[in-house]
């Protein structure tokens, strides 16, 4: 059985234009940072006051199952089927603290086969934002 690291790194992983165009958000709403990750700008929410507001689901508070299994893999899970049933779906998690890093609890990326890549940089500062904050 593949770890969770070995199957992150086996993904083929899609440029972040691509994901956002998908969900149907231009790239002049995104601040890049590399070819995968991206913030999106709040004038997105702005522009498109007019349109309908969606559904949101929110996953707080589980306890990690023995396996590991926590918040992360299951909003996963829970987005990739509410899309397998052709659901317009987007994922909003947050980057992690520094917990990942120092062992403190599991990666922040999720597992499996419901996790988000590039594995390594969300465990290891993301954009940077929770550094900046603890510095």
């Amino acid at each position: 059985m593949l770890t969770d690291i070995e199957i992150a790194q086996q993904c083929r992983m899609r440029p972040i234009t691509e994901i956002a165009a998908t969900a149907g958000i231009d790239e002049e709403y995104l601040e890049q940072y590399g070819r995968y990750k991206a913030k999106i700008d709040h004038r997105l929410l702005e522009d498109r006051a007019d349109r309908p507001d969606g559904k949101l689901i929110l996953v707080t508070a589980i306890n990690p199952t023995p396996a590991g299994e926590g918040k992360t893999t299951t909003s996963v899970g829970l987005a990739d089927g509410l899309r397998k049933l052709g659901k317009n779906v987007v994922a909003a998690l947050r980057e992690p603290s520094l917990g990942p890093v120092f062992g403190v609890k599991g990666g922040a990326a999720g597992g499996g086969y419901a996790q988000v890549v590039p594995m390594e940089d969300i465990n290891l500062h993301f954009t940077g934002d929770f550094h900046a904050i603890g510095a």
